[in-house]
């Protein structure tokens, strides 16, 4: 079809020509493909807030069933290793202060005597919070453990010494994620990440390279009209990016068996708009850098706030008042959103539309925004 507005044959010959470029060098298709694959596995792995065997220093005064029964309910949840025991609390003391422990647990005296009476019976946990994040995961499991041992046990005791225990029976459950593994919420934020990274990558250097090459020029005096080599410069990227997000979502699921419970079709829907926005976003940055080192600067200068005020690393609702309206420019957020709540929740159109409508809008924004720069500068 030969038009005024876009020739088919002509775009086709630039697609031809962009594959053959992107593809024809073996380094760069281990790069396009193979490096997500293994990006995703690297930080799925190294990504996790989960504690385990965390060290742990027992000082038990009390010596009965009830408090080494208290201690192996902590120990077998996987989450806590005794290192070291001793009936000196400031042993415990030295212990954290020299980082051989990083949590101690005290039981004093009469432990199981309260237990039996009835009466509330007290343990005094210490945590090592010089790694904040650590010390709150390690502390919300020993909380929750005991909590549930004081449930399970503590009626009991106080039944077979004659005493009647008044209290609540207080049970917790998490939705959506049952164990509370940091992995399950973390990959699909890392697919996200990496979609971003891939999209920024392959179009920010796509117009400046032509032009440090000297083909830019080339380009512009062929028939080639403008929209026709931004068509052909981002189309290719368009097809990396859906079968390098095929990828890592196909390893999301087999390899790290997270569990996906909502629609494939809104996903790929979403992620539609979320890859036209990175490519737009690395057009627009191609078309306003004079060199690949240049544009390859402002990528991460880009990339990463980007990742900082997504809600990846950090809660959106802890960061100061002003970051947090920041965060409604940054197309991340809105993605992780929709990833997070197809795989974990199972939510689709009904409840993320508005995402997936604002992703929509700044994809359109930010590719109009490139193509009229392009033209400007062409011009």
């Amino acid at each position: 079809m030969n038009g005024r507005i876009m020739s088919w044959t002509r775009v086709r010959q630039m697609l031809r020509k962009e594959f053959r470029q992107m593809l024809r060098d073996p380094r760069a298709r281990r790069v396009l493909f193979a490096a997500p694959i293994m990006q995703l596995i690297v930080f799925g792995y190294a990504v996790n807030t989960d504690v385990r065997n965390a060290a742990t220093m027992v000082v038990d005064h009390d010596q009965t069933y009830e408090s080494r029964a208290l201690v192996s309910a902590l120990t077998a949840s996987g989450y806590f290793r005794v290192t070291a025991r001793s009936d000196e609390p400031r042993d415990l003391v030295r212990a954290l202060d020299r980082g051989d422990a990083l949590v101690g647990l005290e039981i004093p005296r009469g432990f199981a005597k309260d237990l039996g009476a009835g009466r509330e019976a007290n343990v005094q946990l210490l945590v090592d919070g010089s790694s904040a994040n650590t010390a709150n995961v390690a502390l919300g499991y020993a909380t929750q453990i005991v909590s549930q041992w004081g449930v399970d046990h503590g009626p009991g005791v106080a039944a077979l010494a004659g005493a009647v225990r008044p209290g609540v029976d207080f049970r917790v459950r998490a939705w959506f994620n049952e164990n509370l593994e940091s992995r399950v919420y973390n990959v699909p934020a890392v697919i996200g990440t990496i979609v971003l990274l891939m999209t920024l990558l392959l179009t920010s250097l796509a117009v400046v390279r032509e032009r440090e090459i000297g083909t830019l020029e080339q380009l512009m005096v062929s028939p080639l009209r403008p929209f026709e080599l931004i068509v052909g410069k981002t189309l290719p990227s368009v097809f990396v990016a859906f079968v390098d997000l095929t990828l890592i979502t196909a390893v999301s699921l087999l390899w790290f068996q997270i569990p996906f419970r909502g629609s494939a079709a809104f996903l790929l829907l979403g992620s539609v708009f979320y890859i036209l926005t990175g490519i737009g976003l690395g057009l627009f940055i191609s078309t306003v850098s004079s060199t690949q080192q240049e544009a390859f600067m402002s990528m991460f200068f880009l990339f990463l706030p980007a990742i900082m005020l997504s809600g990846f690393m950090f809660p959106i609702e802890n960061m100061p008042r002003v970051l947090q309206y920041v965060t409604y420019l940054d197309p991340l957020r809105y993605f992780l959103e929709i990833v997070r709540g197809v795989f974990l929740r199972g939510a689709g159109w009904r409840i993320l539309w508005p995402q997936a409508l604002v992703l929509a809008g700044m994809g359109a924004l930010v590719i109009t925004a490139a193509t009229r720069r392009f033209r400007k500068t062409a011009g």
